[in-house]
């Protein structure tokens, strides 16, 4: 099993954690890690976009000109694509982008990305995590206390609204508790600082 110390909110060692070898000693599955944040981006789509083909353009029903005798290019309506305020050809409409696949993926993903943390040392473990009051400043300080990226993840295991509100000020910084982690949040951040109790939740999630 991973070992890895473990800081207080000051960056002080406090002691050393074994970290769950399913969760943080797992095969690398690009792949895997692929297809899923492919996923959660498509299924993050609106998907709204609409525009008119010809058919749908108001007007456009009455022939231009005659057919012969102008010495024009013949045309069937205004509202054809090549003019100004024509159709669009092809034109989208809205549509639903979300799409599933299986479990097994997401989860084997999740193992890649956590390992990956471990391997490239951005996984920083905090024996807890608790604020006095709603302070970004205080916030501030812990990440540089623990040597952590302002664009951290920062992971707990049950809802703290000091926490949530002090470190979402932080440009780049987000919260999440353990049981909500997505593969693309985790990519997307430089460095994973979680508590021993989000570890535990985890391991109760996600194995």
């Amino acid at each position: 099993m991973p070992k890895v110390e473990v800081l207080n909110i000051k960056g002080e060692n406090v002691g050393e954690i074994e970290l769950n070898e399913t969760l943080f000693a797992a095969d690398i599955a690009e792949t895997a890690v692929y297809d899923t944040v492919k996923n959660q981006l498509a299924n993050k789509r609106q998907g709204t976009q609409s525009a008119k083909t010809r058919s749908e353009v108001r007007g456009g029903g009455r022939k231009p000109f005659r057919q012969k005798g102008t010495g024009r290019a013949r045309q069937g309506s205004i509202r054809a694509p090549h003019y100004t305020g024509g159709g669009i050809v092809f034109a989208p409409k809205p549509r639903d982008y979300s799409y599933k696949i299986p479990k097994k993926m997401k989860r084997k993903a999740l193992y890649s990305v956590l390992t990956s943390k471990v391997n490239d040392n951005e996984l920083v473990v905090l024996d807890e995590l608790k604020l006095d009051s709603y302070k970004t400043k205080e916030a501030n300080e812990i990440l540089t206390n623990i040597k952590a990226d302002k664009k951290a993840y920062v992971v707990i295991a049950e809802n703290d609204d000091k926490v949530y509100r002090s470190f979402r000020n932080i440009e780049g910084c987000d919260v999440e508790k353990a049981n909500l982690i997505n593969v693309y949040d985790l990519l997307r951040h430089n460095k994973l600082v979680i508590t021993k109790e989000a570890i535990a939740k985890l391991e109760e999630v996600f194995i």
